[in-house]
This record gives C-alpha cells, sequence and structure tokens, in this order.
C-alpha cells in the first residue's frame, strides 16, 4: 500500500480508538494536551513528530495541485505509518502506553481508602451498547471501546 492508503487506515483507526470525530487530528491533539507524555512513553516525541508532518504531507498532496505521493513521499513513510497502526491494533502506540504506565504509577501511589490518584482508571471501559457518539465506530462490531475512548472522554 502507498502513503495515502496507510493514511487512509490510520484516520479509520483513529476513529474508532477516539469517536467518529477523532482521526489523526485528535490522536495529535491528545497527545499534545498531555505534558508528560515523553516522561512515561520513550517514543512520544517522534511519534507525535511524525504525526503531525504526515498530516501534513497528507494535507498536501490532497489539496495541493502540484504535490503527489511520488514526490513528497519515500517507502519508509508508508512503513512508518504501517507500523503506527499496527502498534494501535496491538494497544501500544503513545496514548494507550501513557495510560497503562499512568495507571500502573497511580497504583503505587494510592493511599487512603482506596482512592484513585488516577483520573484515567476511574473512567470504566466503555462497550457498544453505550449509547454514545464516542462509541458510534463499535457499534455492531462486538468490540469494546480501548484505553484511548477513556482518555478522549477525560480530555
Amino acid at each position: 500500500m502507498g502513503f495515502i492508503d496507510e493514511y487512509k487506515r490510520l484516520e479509520k483507526l483513529c476513529g474508532q480508538a477516539l469517536g467518529e470525530d477523532g482521526r489523526v487530528t485528535a490522536y495529535i491533539d491528545a497527545m499534545r494536551a498531555i505534558p508528560d507524555g515523553e516522561r512515561y512513553v520513550s517514543t512520544w516525541q517522534e511519534d507525535l513528530k511524525r504525526l503531525k508532518h504526515y498530516r501534513w504531507m497528507r494535507n498536501r498532496i490532497v489539496h495541493e495541485p502540484d504535490c503527489n505521493e511520488k514526490n513528497m513521499c519515500a517507502p519508509e513513510d508508508a512503513k512508518w505509518l504501517r507500523n503506527f497502526c499496527m502498534r494501535l491494533e496491538k494497544h501500544k502506540d503513545p496514548l494507550t502506553l501513557y495510560l497503562k504506565a499512568t495507571a500502573a504509577a497511580g497504583k503505587k501511589n494510592t493511599s487512603g481508602k482506596g482512592k484513585r490518584s488516577n483520573p484515567a482508571q476511574a473512567a470504566p471501559p466503555l462497550t457498544k451498547s453505550q449509547n454514545t457518539s464516542q462509541t458510534k465506530a463499535y457499534r455492531g462490531t462486538g468490540k469494546t471501546a480501548g484505553p484511548l475512548l477513556c482518555l478522549a472522554l477525560l480530555l
């Protein structure tokens, strides 16, 4: 697959993870809203930089008459997008890793009468049966919304 096809796949996965209105821009915005992401995820800054760059490339290809995949993209670009999509599917993307890491840190730092120190832990996973716009993409798929949807609800 080429760059645009891989980008479309990424758009679809982000839409499923963050709600139908999410997509890549929402994923980038969610990353930007987390000031300490690189503290918990070693690839945070590089992933954010690449996502922003590839969104820019996609927009140029789609909107600029003289831009196309041939003169804008290298084979490595589509390969990186494919790899990122696999990471999303396997819940090994930056936002999910951040949620897992902060949830683990929250469990270690929890004190008192069972209070949770991390708000991400307070939000239970959403299921396809809940009638919210965020779960719209999951209706009829038999899937439950993952950690990214919980993050979207917190932001």
